[in-house]
């Protein structure tokens, strides 16, 4: 039996400390409590790039061309119901300041600490390439 795919596209928020975003899901969401880069599902008819611009405006206020999002890396992994493929682009310009929007606590993490804070299985392998880009 195959499981279906969802598209979610997260973006790592470097800010000019070389310091990257994380949030932290709230209670009543699944997987509730773990720390993860910000984005979203990607809807029918919609790129990355504009899931990521809709989402981070949703989720923090900001304003974020698509030519400022860098593609950088992706996850592939299966959960119970489903097969997550997660494109991370890169971001280190946005308009506004970053604000929790939806009840999320957020953390300014330097790369080699992010290993730190529990994350999805989706999420952790992403880690260490953040790590070698960022120090």
């Amino acid at each position: 039996m195959t499981k279906p795919i969802l598209l979610v596209a997260a973006v790592a928020l470097v800010d000019p400390d070389n310091r990257v975003l994380i949030s932290r899901r709230p209670e009543g969401k699944s997987l509730a409590g773990l720390w993860e880069f910000p984005g979203g599902k990607v809807d029918a008819g919609e790129t990355p790039e504009g899931a990521l611009r809709r989402e981070l405006e949703e989720e923090l206020g900001i304003d974020v061309c698509e030519t400022c999002l860098a593609p950088f890396t992706f996850a592939s992994h299966g959960y119970k119901d489903f097969h997550l493929l997660m494109p991370l682009y890169l971001c280190r310009n946005w308009d506004g300041d970053v604000e929790p929007r939806e009840g999320q606590e957020l953390a300014w993490v330097r790369a080699k600490r992010l290993a730190d804070y529990p994350m999805p299985p989706a999420d952790a392998p992403l880690i260490p390439w953040l790590r070698d880009l960022l120090g």
